[in-house]
């Protein structure tokens, strides 16, 4: 009885964020400042005329012509085939990483490799850019070679680390029992892999392969830097033409952009949430 007691104090003592005074109304702001500069774009991308701040109308014109415009079709489909390579890649050498770094005995170098793999968290995205622009500058003049190569290289490596997250998470939150249990039952490395543990990391695969796609569609700074002339993506698309002239069309981008990458993060977090 005194231990369950005391187990009652403990448990009654936890700390909880949530039961901070005034958390509510902090949350409540933050979320208000960072969402609120959204609605006047989402709104004005159905305004009938030609201006970004003066409403005349509702109108799907600006996505009727964003539709038909070959450029944006262009940048769109390169953008959705160059996240779609780069987040597979990505995926496979973070779930390869998960596995290297968490069923395994502790090792010297574990934390250098475990910084290693999150190094583009840390380091300004800047730095990854010009970095990767002068490797890729000197491979492309000993090559002559200006594909999309370099670009799907760029997005993997920066995105690796949006998939390992995930994966190593939900690797540590598994039940080893059931990979040693498979083990005394005479299966091989591989099997128990392909039979045990895939299929109980597998939303933590499809999680991390979500976000590191949705990090690779929405990214700028390192797609302008390493992108060859003709290469542009959406989001580049779009920073090129706010420096030209500035129509709802780019609105009508953003919005479409923004509930692609709403909704795949939506999924991303109820699907990382599904318990063991």
């Amino acid at each position: 009885m005194a231990e369950l007691g005391m187990s009652s104090a403990v448990t009654r003592r936890a700390f909880s964020v949530r039961k901070m005074t005034g958390f509510t109304a902090v949350a409540i702001v933050c979320f208000i400042m960072l969402y609120a500069p959204l609605l006047p774009l989402v709104a004005y991308s159905f305004n009938s005329g030609s201006s970004i701040a003066l409403w005349e109308g509702f109108s799907w014109r600006w996505y009727e012509a964003a539709w038909r415009n070959e450029l944006v079709q262009d940048a769109a489909f390169r953008s959705l085939f160059v996240a779609t390579l780069a987040s597979t890649f990505a995926t496979a050498l973070a779930t390869m990483a998960a596995l290297g770094t968490t069923r395994t005995r502790a090792y010297r170098g574990l934390t250098a490799i475990y910084a290693m793999i999150n190094q583009p968290l840390m380091v300004p995205e800047i730095v990854t850019a010009v970095a990767l622009l002068i490797v890729f500058a000197v491979i492309k003049t000993a090559t002559n070679y200006h594909g999309l190569v370099y670009l799907i290289t760029a997005h993997t490596a920066f995105c690796i680390p949006f998939a390992y997250l995930p994966i190593r998470a939900r690797l540590e939150g598994m039940d080893i029992s059931l990979e040693t249990a498979a083990a005394d039952l005479y299966a091989t490395p591989w099997k128990t892999f392909r039979r045990v543990t895939l299929p109980l990391l597998w939303p933590g695969i499809l999680a991390g392969a979500m976000l590191a796609f949705v990090i690779s569609l929405d990214d700028v700074v390192i797609t302008e830097f390493v992108k060859s002339p003709g290469q542009d993506t959406l989001p580049t698309y779009m920073l090129g033409q706010l420096r030209r002239v500035i129509t709802p069309e780019i609105n009508a981008i953003s919005t479409v952009l923004l509930t692609v990458s709403a909704v795949m993060v939506t999924f991303f977090f109820f699907l990382n949430r599904k318990k063991m």
